[in-house]
């Protein structure tokens, strides 16, 4: 496909009306964006929707800090299976909950019993298998009518610990149009529900009570709160049998600092608060599902239920991973396994049959790529700095402290190489070509040679338009600078260089070439000699004798491996006139390969010239 095609606009998008109104008064000079025929009148804010209530006294959670990991609660089983298009089989859902409790959730939520036979069934697999470890607790979901609290009951029997979790809408929309019921009324459904909960519990002493007041964010406060501490009560909820009450952002309707007021507000109001787990569930219909959830750790919450990398309805639950991984970030254990994160994502996306992006936080294919020069410069020097610190304390790389630009976590610590780090491009620089060249390769670029390069590569991406891959990079520098010494007009053979006194070498050789005065017309060649304060300056005054003058103006070798059997890389740069030319070199033998690099550079500029 030609460049034009790809970028070409499909002749069924929609038209765009583009924005054409007034620029509102007294907009800055420098922002002359005009209103737009969005029909944004229909919405209200969230401040008209809901009352937010805050203390008195003032915020604490602005002032806080998250310093451990709330109690995780994956709800991938129940919740997110709901939201896939094909939910999970049997052997599906064993996979997920296996990979959960490996990870180290200790709870989880294993189903909606009553909402379907294979849920039902699920449960019943976990609960005569033997499949939950004796530290881990099931939960289990249902809506506060009494058959299906009484089917979600007997799903569970046998197992030794769960949590029954109990749900009803309470915001006033929810009320009207979908229940139908007055706050009383409600109020009084999800009483009866709980009666029978505690009753059925009477013969599970293992249970514990969980409820939901969905749409809680949308939700009047002084009614959540009636609720709630109506069903601490009836459930006699102590401190060694807490009762959960989870509040959750069913759809997100503000900025993430008005749900943490909202959560703020119950934690400093709930009865028998020591008797209580505040939980949160925070959807991501705004993009914010993560803020929502940190920020209302800081608010009081002390449980979070969201999915693996956010599946769920319409934009999703919160999502796990990122929560617990951006914990790591901040030096706090997340109580949490994520050592082998590929093998977590390719669970997942096998069990949802929906694939995790690219640029997902932390585990997307692209999320620890650099194609930028300046981020790969900065990346190579942070690696390098990384190595030098490790070296200093005295401990493995994987061991120190962390501090490489743009990447705020090592791929290491969740089981990725370093190989798609720094990956090249059309809008790449010399740092990222000479990082891949030297981790692949062994290659260390002189500085002038990585910007003599970087313009080869820049012009091979720029023809191909495609990502250069390590192996790409080596062929053209193979090409570019090592070859000339075998395929260039001239070529060097039967020679030796000697030390005949201190200080003074000599250089012999047999030189060849096409009729260009430095040999004859049909290649037969001549020998050459020269002498020299060392071999390549005996090399150089060897060819000064046959017409190849040579400056050798920078030099430069080293050896690609550990061991002394690794190969040696020469570089040089010579230079005639006003031009110079790199060139370079590859042997077991450091003199071999110096010569070598003179010979290619001297090539390099016959070519060029010619």
């Amino acid at each position: 496909m030609t460049a034009s095609a790809a970028m070409a606009v499909p002749a069924a998008a929609p038209a765009l009306r583009t924005p054409a109104g007034p620029v509102p008064a007294g907009a800055p000079w420098w922002n002359p964006q005009r209103g737009s025929a969005m029909p944004f009148h229909r919405y209200r804010p969230a401040r008209e929707r809901v009352e937010v209530r805050t203390n008195p006294e003032g915020r604490q959670w602005p002032s806080r800090q998250i310093e451990r990991a709330p109690l995780w609660v994956p709800v991938d089983l129940r919740d997110g299976n709901q939201a896939l298009a094909e939910p999970m089989d049997p052997a599906r859902k064993r996979r997920m909950f296996d990979v959960q409790v490996a990870m180290g959730f200790k709870e989880i939520e294993v189903g909606y019993p009553s909402a379907s036979r294979a849920d039902f069934d699920f449960v019943r697999h976990l609960a005569d298998s033997g499949a939950v470890p004796d530290d881990v607790t099931a939960v289990v979901f249902t809506a506060a009518r009494a058959d299906l609290i009484e089917r979600t009951f007997a799903s569970i029997a046998g197992l030794p610990r769960a949590v029954v979790h109990l749900y009803t809408a309470t915001a006033p929309v929810w009320r009207e149009v979908v229940i139908r019921r007055e706050r009383a009324e409600l109020r009084s459904l999800v009483e009866e529900a709980a009666t029978l909960m505690a009753r059925l519990a009477d013969r599970a002493p293992g249970v514990r009570f969980q409820f939901s007041p969905e749409v809680f964010n949308l939700t009047e406060p002084d009614f959540v709160l009636e609720v709630c501490n109506g069903l601490t009560a009836l459930w006699d909820a102590s401190p060694d049998r807490p009762v959960v009450h989870n509040l959750p952002a069913t759809v997100e309707i503000a900025t993430p600092n008005v749900y943490a007021d909202q959560i703020e507000y119950m934690h400093r109001h709930l009865d028998r608060r020591d008797a209580v787990i505040l939980s949160v569930h925070p959807h991501n219909d705004r993009g914010t599902g993560v803020a929502c959830a940190e920020l209302a750790l800081l608010a009081g919450a002390q449980r979070v239920e969201g999915c693996l990398f956010g599946n769920g309805e319409r934009t999703g639950n919160v999502d796990l991973v990122t929560l617990a991984l951006n914990l790591h970030t901040q030096g706090v254990d997340p109580m949490l396994d994520f050592s082998d994160i590929d093998a977590i994502r390719a669970t997942v996306e096998h069990c949802n049959r929906l694939p995790v992006p690219g640029r997902h936080p932390y585990v997307g294919d692209l999320v620890h790529t650099a194609y930028s020069g300046t981020h790969q410069d900065a990346i190579k020097k942070g690696f390098e700095h990384h190595a030098r610190r490790a070296a200093e304390l005295g401990v493995p790389a994987a061991r120190a402290p962390w501090d490489v630009p743009y990447l705020p976590i090592d791929p290491a610590d969740l089981g990725r190489d370093y190989e798609a780090v720094i990956r090249v491009n059309s809008q790449s620089g010399k740092g990222g070509i000479a990082y891949l060249l030297k981790d692949r390769y062994g290659l260390d670029l002189p500085p002038a040679l990585r910007a003599d390069f970087s313009r080869i590569v820049q012009a091979a991406a720029d023809d191909s338009g495609e990502e250069i891959t390590a192996k790409a990079l080596w062929d053209l520098f193979d090409a570019a600078y090592l070859a000339p010494a075998d395929r260039g007009p001239l070529t060097l053979t039967g020679w030796r260089a000697v030390e005949a006194a201190p200080g003074r070498h000599e250089f012999t050789g047999i030189l060849r070439g096409p009729g260009d005065g430095a040999g004859g017309r049909d290649g037969g060649g001549r020998t050459i000699t020269g002498t020299g304060n060392g071999p390549l300056s005996a090399l150089a005054g060897a060819l000064a004798t046959a017409g190849v003058p040579v400056h050798i103006e920078h030099y430069a070798e080293h050896a690609t491996g550990p061991g002394p059997d690794s190969p040696a890389v020469a570089y040089v740069r010579i230079r005639s006139g006003e031009d110079g030319w790199w060139g370079a070199g590859q042997d077991t033998s450091v003199l071999t390969a110096s010569v070598r690099s003179v010979l290619s550079a001297v090539n390099r500029a016959r070519a060029d010239r010619s």
